[in-house]
């Protein structure tokens, strides 16, 4: 049994949250996920808590515009309206992206009250730490989706916490595209600190994100953006990524964190350019969980996100989440391999069992294989892009 202060929060009902079969946002990420982590005795299904269910009426309205929320009502039933059908693109339901399918509203209503109970448990300090993997859907917008993102339920449960508690909140976005719905929820809000690091909007969607994006009003300032150059390899990525963080949370102070773990700024994932290993998704959460607690007394929800290689990088990436979240001793087996320079093999059970379901070679260790990515190009220019970009990024602090 895990630490009753951490907690794995995960409805079934988000692997229901599925369009069209080959759709890239798929939710066997979460299965692969969960299984390896059993297959290591960090988690076991007694351990997995199915969060509870809310008025989801009222906390909608947080985040969207009541005639979103009633388009997508009805485009979740079997037989839609026919205008509605003719005229989904409106909300941002395109079929190449996000379509509309049967049971949608239910689906995406689960992830919210994921991540509401995670942070609301959180904020009242009933748990410390809370991992809602299904979460993170970063790029809803109030009257929109898109993104494959249909209702935002980090903004959600942002403002389900804030109704009741003053309390200052940084939001930390790792995923490869741009965390714009979330940082648009904000913008003029000084409460909320939105940091996303990203692959730059100049190549990839949404095409948002750049350094000089800073908030509004009284949330000037609250906006950071670390946008970093396509090819770009772990040693830039995690020095723009620690240099920012670092002056970002000394600036902000929060009471607590709210960080999304998309994956997909793996070297293998289909829908990016930047061409990081396993590494960064190991240091990623030892340094969002040293934060949490030298500033906010331990405060912190992680959730997923983007992440479309789905065998080879999803699973490993957000399993480094929760063994480090619940400080499990198989993460120390895993360092102390690291400082030897020995890799960990994954599980042959686990092996066994995912590779009858791809035909991808699946990776056979916790760690990227030497070679397995390929060394690039303009190596030394990308990096010291990223590093003029990220000293404007805090230039203020």
């Amino acid at each position: 049994m895990t630490n009753p202060q951490i907690r794995f929060i995960h409805s079934k009902a988000a692997s229901s949250y599925q369009f069209e079969k080959d759709h890239p946002f798929h939710p066997i990420r979460y299965d692969l996920t969960i299984s390896l982590l059993e297959h290591v005795g960090a988690l076991s299904q007694t351990d997995i808590f199915e969060p509870p269910k809310y008025d989801m009426e009222d906390l909608l309205l947080l985040g969207h515009q009541e005639s979103y929320i009633e388009a997508i009502k009805l485009l979740s039933t079997t037989q839609p309206p026919i205008h509605l059908k003719e005229n989904a693109e409106l909300y941002g339901l395109q079929a190449d992206d996000t379509p509309y399918f049967a049971g949608m509203h239910e689906a995406a209503c689960s992830i919210v009250a994921g991540t509401v109970y995670a942070v609301e448990e959180v904020v009242q300090g009933r748990l410390q730490h809370a991992y809602h993997m299904a979460g993170g859907l970063h790029h809803a917008l109030p009257n929109r989706a898109a993104g494959f993102c249909i209702y935002n339920d980090a903004v959600i449960a942002i403002r389900a916490a804030q109704r009741q508690h003053q309390i200052r909140v940084l939001y930390i976005d790792t995923d490869v595209h741009h965390g714009d719905g979330v940082q648009l929820a904000f913008y003029a809000e000084p409460s909320v600190c939105t940091y996303s690091i990203h692959e730059t909007g100049k190549f990839l969607f949404p095409g948002t994100g750049y350094h000089y994006e800073r908030g509004i009003e009284q949330g000037y300032g609250t906006s950071i953006n670390v946008p970093l150059e396509p090819y770009t390899e772990d040693e830039s990525w995690l020095n723009s990524f620690e240099y920012t963080l670092r002056k970002t949370i000394q600036h902000y102070k929060p009471d607590l964190i709210v960080s999304q773990h998309g994956c997909d700024a793996h070297a293998y994932d289909p829908l990016s350019h930047l061409h990081c290993s396993i590494g960064i998704y190991e240091r990623i959460p030892q340094l969002i969980h040293e934060l949490a607690h030298s500033y906010c007394n331990g405060k912190w929800v992680a959730l997923g996100g983007g992440g479309y290689d789905l065998f080879r990088v999803v699973p490993r990436a957000w399993s480094y989440v929760w063994l480090e979240m619940a400080d499990h001793a198989f993460l120390h087996q895993l360092l102390e391999a690291k400082q030897k320079r020995n890799l960990t093999p994954l599980p042959k059970d686990w092996l066994q069992q995912w590779s009858t379901v791809t035909t991808q070679q699946l990776p056979l260790y916790w760690q990227d294989e030497a070679g397995s990515i390929q060394a690039i190009p303009r190596r030394e220019e990308i990096t010291a892009r990223n590093k003029h970009i990220a000293e404007l990024a805090v230039q203020d602090m």
